[in-house]
């Protein structure tokens, strides 16, 4: 079968905006290749080989979207253009904005995305295995198996990474959790096996809920729920620990909400912020919780919280 590819260079603020507008448009598919993932497995010890062409200009990300021949094709890619072209009015930086399209073979978009992902260690013992490659696991090391499909979430993104270093640092044992935006279910699978009792998971986008839902059966997890919700808007109860790795609008305005769903104490944990916008974000979240710390890596940042 053949698919028109739409290639559009972008800024790394923009690089998720971009992608959920794809999937709103009907995309069968959407890959995200930045070059700081690349470096970040390069860097680490799970690589033997690399294939150099994957580097690409430093702050460049490219996104890929598939769409399936048929006579609104091309209307399709004309609104996707002008509807990136409007971020800017939401202050969105879109960068060197720049869109190619080409055809391709089903199997050359299906599979060759794959080549980014590796086992890769984060934290003190998480381990991220791709669901098609080999690992054993070394000491106390917690497995994570993952097979991100169309989700956004692989651990290799910043944003992904510190949350997974600050809910290995923070989960206690008990814990109930809830994860916004939960995406390919990285999050919740991780604070499940780091020894979260109950875990709740939700998103706005179906094909994340259910790349959530798979992710969460290939680990074997019986205590992670995971459901289809615009933000909290579906969540019932309290938790001890909120994460939420998402993007800087979206979580002022989940700040104001969020303490009435977190138990006394309870952690507030936010990521997916780019660093032009730390400031704006923090000045929100600290009306209404203890700013605990602010940890930063490439362009982005995430805070930990405790409520008030």
């Amino acid at each position: 079968m053949k698919w028109i590819e739409v290639q559009v260079t972008t800024s790394q603020e923009a690089e998720e905006a971009v992608s959920n507008i794809m999937h709103e448009l009907g995309a069968g598919g959407v890959v995200i290749k930045n070059p700081n993932d690349v470096k970040l497995l390069v860097q680490s010890d799970n690589w033997d080989y690399f294939d150099p062409s994957l580097f690409e200009e430093e702050g460049n990300i490219k996104v890929f979207a598939y769409f399936p021949i048929a006579s609104d094709t091309i209307d399709r890619i004309n609104i996707l253009k002008d509807r990136i072209a409007e971020l800017k009015s939401f202050g969105i930086d879109i960068g060197n904005f720049d869109v190619k399209v080409s055809e391709v073979d089903e199997a050359d978009w299906a599979n060759n995305w794959k080549q980014y992902y590796k086992p890769l260690k984060i934290g003190k013992k998480i381990v991220i295995k791709p669901s098609w490659e080999e690992y054993v696991s070394q000491g106390e090391e917690i497995i994570i198996e993952l097979d991100p499909g169309m989700a956004f979430g692989t651990g290799t993104h910043e944003t992904t990474k510190m949350c997974l270093e600050l809910l290995e640092e923070i989960m206690m044992l008990e814990s109930t959790v809830f994860d916004i935006g939960c995406g390919s279910g990285i999050l919740s699978v991780a604070s499940s096996k780091l020894g979260a009792k109950e875990v709740y998971a939700a998103d706005i986008d179906e094909v994340s809920v259910e790349v959530a839902r798979q992710n969460v059966k290939l680990n074997n997890l019986h205590n992670v729920k995971v459901f289809k919700s615009d933000l909290l808007e579906r969540f019932e109860g309290k938790a001890d620990i909120i994460v939420a790795n998402i993007i800087a609008d979206a979580i002022i305005k989940l700040s104001s909400k969020v303490p009435d769903y977190l138990k006394e104490k309870g952690l507030f944990l936010v990521s997916g912020i780019i660093k032009d916008r730390c400031e704006e974000v923090l000045q929100k979240v600290e009306k209404f919780f203890e700013i605990l710390q602010i940890r930063e890596e490439g362009e982005w940042c995430a805070i930990l919280s405790r409520k008030k």
